[in-house]
């Protein structure tokens, strides 16, 4: 463990494709806001969707939303836009792919939330305001429970 974390922080700057950036494949989706990616030098990288979050795998639509961000991503070489770390330790990122934002999209198509306690972002709240007028995935259905409340 204290290895692989040194091979870690030695690494961290030969991670970063464009000032800020980190370019890495993506090799796990845990649920609609988690991935796990191997960067540079086999570095596995544990990232959570900044600004978003998706319902809970054993939550209606949660295994939809890990569906739609798999095939969003899962494979793919993506550029991650670090903001932080959560309470976890998981890297807080903007995921690109092909300059897309997939943050943005899982909100936009309705399979996820904004985090509104932890974003402030304009447009994913816009998106979010704009799937629930259409009744975009899990929109779809009355009465979806946010996952921060669901885990209570």
């Amino acid at each position: 463990m204290l290895l692989r974390l040194a091979l870690f922080l030695f690494c961290v700057p030969c991670l970063f494709a464009e000032e800020g950036t980190i370019r890495a494949r993506v090799v796990g989706v845990h649920d609609g806001d988690s991935i796990t990616v191997l960067a540079a030098e086999k570095v596995e990288i544990k990232v959570r969707l900044e600004g978003v979050d998706a319902p809970e795998l054993r939550q209606d639509f949660g295994r939809v939303a890990k569906q739609a961000l798999s095939e969003a991503v899962f494979g793919k070489t993506v550029t991650l836009v670090p903001s932080g770390r959560d309470r976890y330790r998981r890297l807080l990122a903007r995921v690109v792919y092909r300059g897309r934002d997939v943050n943005l999209e899982m909100v936009a198509t309705g399979m996820a939330w904004h985090y509104v306690r932890y974003s402030k972002d304009a447009k994913l709240a816009a998106a979010e305001r704009e799937a629930r007028l259409a009744r975009l995935g899990l929109w779809s259905q009355r009465g979806a429970i946010p996952p921060w409340e669901w885990r209570k």
